[in-house]
């Protein structure tokens, strides 16, 4: 039967290569992150708690290395214990240099929103301009019904007056019309 300490050995190895997994997956997630800023902000916290996780089980392995008998094993495990450490080292500079790669994406797609906003602001005032243009040509459309219709009552009128003379002077009577009120 294996001993105790063998056993805590084994298990603080196989924590430490799964929370490096789970550190390196969410490098991964950071490196393929578009935004926004606020899911990366997510994604660093869980980073640092798999960070803090991973350097307990290192600092446990550690430990237990300076606890055993045999000093051979105890310079084995040290020795798995400084191999942990640079890889942790690794990854801590692979998680700085995927934050950084995601913010500059981040910062470019902002901007290139904002230039894509100005052109945005431009179409809104072409169309506000030819809105007016519309607006203004209507309105000069409106005016010109107006005054024909104000030209054919004239001409009614004229023509009412020219009947109303031509029928006294024949004697036909001829009848006013007024306008109706709506009321």
């Amino acid at each position: 039967m294996a001993a105790p300490q063998d056993v805590h050995v084994r298990i603080c190895n196989q924590e430490i290569v799964k929370f490096d997994l789970e550190v390196k997956a969410l490098i991964q997630d950071i490196r393929d992150c578009s935004g926004p800023l606020s899911a990366l902000t997510e994604l660093n916290t869980k980073v640092k708690e798999k960070f803090q996780q991973l350097r307990h089980r290192i600092q446990e392995l550690e430990q237990s290395a300076k606890e055993q008998d045999k000093e051979s094993e105890k310079q084995i495990l040290l020795q798995e214990v400084e191999n942990h450490k640079k890889q942790m080292l690794s990854n801590q500079t692979s998680w700085r240099k995927a934050n950084l790669a995601c913010k500059i994406a981040i910062d470019n797609l902002e901007k290139a929103e904002l230039l894509q906003g100005g052109d945005l602001l431009r179409q809104r005032k072409t169309a506000k301009e030819s809105l007016a243009q519309t607006s203004s040509t209507i309105t000069e459309s409106l005016m010109g019904i107006s005054r024909m219709m104000s030209q054919q009552v004239q001409q009614s009128e004229e023509a009412m007056q020219t009947l109303g003379h031509t029928g006294r002077n024949t004697g036909v009577t001829c009848l006013r019309l007024q306008p109706v009120s709506q009321d």
